[in-house]
């Protein structure tokens, strides 16, 4: 139940918001290099939660310091964030195409999807959803706030790669195209980690 100082309006809000996250071109990127050759839709959508778990624990860890000692977040703490994350999607990019052979995919497991979603934590609209922190009525409403963002991107993540995954499982694509499919989401990675690079400079 809400606490009863705090309207519904943003709190609910924070669950939109965490949907809407997920759905962040950088996310989406990086996540295609983990899944572009995954055929269970079950297990992408595992991945992506596990993406979602790790994001939340980042943007849990800064709000709380925003809500227990009313610290700002300013913005070259969010740029920060968006040059580790520009880092990350060109090393993601190609580490998918070094492996976009095997058939195993043991190269990273869950800790992979949990680590991209870590990083990602407070850039893009994560940053926004700290900064909405210090509107909140109460300490009670700002946790609350930050669960159900969490919820959100958690379900909005599983979502996405779970959608990613359906070429693969519906048989869209031989093994010769799923490789090159794992290209396609490699380069794409490191062409959109380099613009991101250039952009958050």
């Amino acid at each position: 139940m809400f606490p009863p100082d705090a309207g519904s309006a943003p709190l609910l809000l924070g669950l939109a918001l965490g949907m809407r996250h997920a759905l962040d071109a950088d996310h989406v990127v990086a996540m295609s290099t983990i899944v572009a050759r995954e055929r269970s839709v079950a297990r992408a959508a595992l991945l992506g939660g596990w993406w979602g778990a790790g994001h939340s624990i980042t943007l849990l860890g800064v709000g709380l310091l925003v809500i227990l000692f009313r610290m700002p977040v300013g913005p070259a703490f969010g740029a920060w964030f968006e040059r580790a994350v520009g880092v990350m999607l060109v090393l993601l990019g190609l580490s998918s195409l070094w492996f976009r052979h095997r058939h195993d995919r043991s190269h990273g497991g869950r800790a992979r999807p949990f680590g991209v979603g870590m990083v990602h934590g407070l850039a893009g609209s994560g940053a926004l959803a700290v900064a909405v922190l210090a509107t909140m009525p109460s300490r009670a409403a700002g946790l609350v706030y930050l669960l159900l963002f969490g919820l959100g991107a958690v379900g909005g993540m599983a979502g996405v790669t779970a959608a990613l995954a359906l070429p693969a499982r519906l048989g869209a694509f031989g093994s010769r195209g799923a490789s090159w499919l794992t290209a396609a989401a490699g380069v794409g990675s490191v062409a959109f980690g380099l613009f991101y690079l250039t952009v958050s400079a």
